[in-house]
């Protein structure tokens, strides 16, 4: 993958998306030592497809426009990190052909 100037800041917020699934707040609540795609959101978005997760990152972008207004940056970052790994699951949902 390039870190070409023009693309450097994209890769960087996908890598912190990755790093918080892997390691992080979604590892931490959601995780339970299981794979990206085993984990709950995958099975419940199984059940509901990808509209499930889609939902959870509109969710989770409001709530991080609330938290920049409070000037809770790092938390609305977080948030919309967490929005990133969601849509990343509808995608891997539609991939799979259960959208």
């Amino acid at each position: 993958m390039s870190d070409t100037p023009p693309y450097a800041g994209l890769r960087s917020v996908l890598m912190s998306a990755l790093e918080q699934a892997a390691n992080g707040k979604g590892s931490d609540r959601h995780g339970n030592g299981l794979p990206f795609t085993d984990q709950p959101m995958m099975e419940i978005g199984r059940m509901t497809g990808a509209g499930g997760p889609a939902f959870q990152a509109m969710k989770k972008s409001q709530e991080a426009l609330g938290m920049i207004r409070r000037g809770q940056d790092k938390a609305a970052e977080a948030e919309l990190l967490g929005a990133i790994n969601y849509l990343a699951g509808a995608i891997l949902l539609i991939r799979e052909g259960r959208a």
